[in-house]
C-alpha cells in the first residue's frame, strides 16, 4: 500500500510532471531511434549503424562529461574499458536481433538483463514469485516456431547479459570516477574501437544521404536525446521510480515497432511482453525505501 500511494505521489505531484515527461519522452526517443536505425540495415548493416551510433555518443558524452584521460589512475581504467568492451557488444548485439526478430521482442528480451541483477542476492518470496513469472513469460516469447529465428533470440539475450554487466561495471565506475567523466571515456573507447571497421563499412557500402541520415539519427535519438531526458529526470523524481518507469520500454518497443516498422505481435506475445514488464516493476518497485529513493539504480548512457 505504502508503494502504491507513493508511485501515485510522485505521478500527481504537480513538480514532477515534468520528470514524468521527460522519462516518457527518453524512453519514446531511444525506441524511435531504434526503429529509424533499422531502416538502414539493408544498406550499411547493423554494424555500420552501431558504428555511427557509437561516435555520436562518443561524441555527445565527451562534451557532457568532459573526462581528464590523462589522470586516470590503472584502477579506473579497467572498469572504464571493461564498459567499452560491454557498450560496443550491447549495441550490436540489441541491433542484430532487432534486424532478425523485430524491436519489441528484441527489447523485451534485453530487459531481463537488468531483472536478473535486481533478482540476485533477493530472498525475498515475491521476487521468486516474479522470476518464475518472467521465466514462463520467455518460454513462451521463445517457444519452438517454424519461423523461430533462434540466432536473433540469442543475440538478445546475449545483449541483455551485456546490460546486467552494464549495470554492475557502471556501478564501480561511478564509486571511482567523478560525474559522467567514467562513462564518457567509455564511450569514446568504444567509439574508437568501431572506428576500423565502421570506416571500412562506410568504404564497401557508402550510404546515401537519407540512409546516412538514419544512423545519424539513431544515434541523437538512442544516445543523446534520453541521456540528457533522464539527467534532467533525476532531479524531479526518485531514482527507483526512474528504474521502475524504465519497465515501460518493451511495451513502447512494441508499440513503436508496430507504428513505424509494421511488426506486430499477436496476442500471446503481448501478454508475455505485459508479464516481463511486470515482474520488473514488482522485483524493482516493492522494496523498503522504493519511493524515497534509497535504492540507485546505474543510469543508461
Amino acid at each position: 500500500m505504502h508503494f502504491a500511494y507513493g508511485s501515485v505521489r510522485v505521478m500527481l505531484d504537480g513538480m514532477n510532471v515534468k520528470g514524468t515527461a521527460l522519462m516518457l519522452g527518453s524512453g519514446l526517443s531511444n525506441q524511435v531511434g531504434a526503429a529509424v536505425a533499422s531502416l538502414a540495415f539493408p544498406v550499411l548493416g547493423p554494424v555500420g549503424v552501431v558504428a555511427v551510433r557509437q561516435w555520436t555518443a562518443a561524441a555527445v558524452l565527451m562534451t557532457a562529461g568532459r573526462p581528464r584521460l590523462r589522470t586516470f589512475t590503472a584502477r579506473e581504467w579497467r572498469p572504464v574499458l571493461g564498459l567499452a568492451a560491454v557498450f560496443a557488444v550491447m549495441n550490436l548485439s540489441l541491433y542484430a536481433a532487432i534486424e532478425r526478430i523485430g524491436l519489441g521482442l528484441a527489447v523485451t528480451l534485453e530487459f531481463l538483463g537488468p531483472l536478473t541483477i535486481a533478482l540476485l542476492g533477493s530472498r525475498r518470496r515475491l521476487d521468486l514469485l516474479c522470476a518464475l513469472a518472467a521465466g514462463a513469460a520467455v518460454v513462451v516469447l521463445v517457444r519452438p516456431q517454424p519461423s523461430a529465428d533462434y540466432l536473433g533470440i540469442g543475440l538478445a539475450l546475449l545483449a541483455a547479459v551485456c546490460w546486467g554487466c552494464y549495470i554492475l561495471l557502471n556501478r564501480t565506475v561511478g564509486d571511482r570516477l567523478p560525474g559522467a567523466q567514467g562513462s564518457a571515456a567509455a564511450a569514446a573507447v568504444s567509439g574508437l574501437l568501431y572506428l576500423p571497421v565502421g570506416v571500412i563499412v562506410l568504404w564497401q557500402h557508402p550510404p546515401g544521404l537519407a540512409m546516412l541520415g538514419c544512423a545519424l539519427a539513431a544515434g541523437v535519438l538512442s544516445s543523446a536525446v534520453p541521456f540528457l531526458a533522464d539527467l534532467l529526470a533525476l532531479r524531479r523524481v526518485p531514482a527507483n521510480f526512474f528504474g521502475i518507469f524504465m519497465s515501460v520500454n518493451p511495451v513502447l518497443a512494441a508499440v513503436v515497432g508496430m507504428v513505424v516498422l509494421d511488426q506486430r505481435l499477436d496476442l500471446t506475445a503481448w501478454l508475455a511482453i505485459t508479464v516481463i514488464v511486470a515482474a520488473n516493476v514488482g522485483v524493482i518497485g516493492f522494496r523498503p525505501g522504493a519511493i524515497h529513493g534509497q535504492e540507485q539504480p546505474a543510469p543508461l548512457a
